[in-house]
């Protein structure tokens, strides 16, 4: 079982985030449990979501020790570091967060997804960044999935996000 958390500001995408490792978890056949959780604030508020995907039936939606996390700002990476458990990995938004406290104990990837997403031409897209980075250390979703989830969530909408989307989540995996 994948146990992920994630979190930053609200409008940084990071319920999508959430909603595309759940679809992922969900069109590839497993379990899976998504769990929002949003500031007093529309925007610029906190925000972090739980995402949990299981080839067997998931007894408890709450996440007290993540496997992996997603932090996008500084206060979430404060906040949610203690939460990861040992041998866990954590990606850090380093375009914007300090990973200067760390622990010896999991592995944090600090990726500069902010820049990387300018380079794109989207700064918001730092999240499907970060999302490319974390994909190799998941043992229940891969790009496949993520191609599959993308297209569901995004493609009928907004065809022309689903290549910018995936093209994100390229270039997080190439960091």
């Amino acid at each position: 079982m994948d146990k992920i958390l994630l979190a930053g500001f609200g409008g940084q995408g990071v319920m999508f985030v959430g909603k595309i490792l759940t679809y992922a978890g969900m069109l590839d056949g497993r379990e899976v449990c998504w769990i929002p959780s949003y500031g007093p604030e529309m925007r610029g508020g906190t925000a972090n979501c739980s995402v949990l995907v299981a080839d067997e039936e998931i007894h408890s939606p709450v996440i007290e020790y993540a496997d992996f996390a997603i932090v996008l700002n500084q206060p979430s990476y404060d906040k949610f570091l203690p939460r990861v458990k040992p041998g866990g990995v954590l990606v850090a938004n380093s375009s914007i967060i300090s990973t200067a406290e760390k622990r010896d104990d999991i592995e944090v990837i600090a990726v500069p997804a902010g820049d990387m997403a300018n380079e794109l031409g989207n700064v918001s897209l730092a999240n499907m960044v970060c999302l490319g980075a974390l994909l190799p250390k998941l043992t229940m979703v891969d790009m496949a999935s993520v191609e599959k989830a993308v297209s569901a969530v995004v493609g009928k909408k907004k065809p022309e996000l689903y290549e910018l989307n995936l093209a994100a989540v390229r270039k997080g995996l190439g960091q």
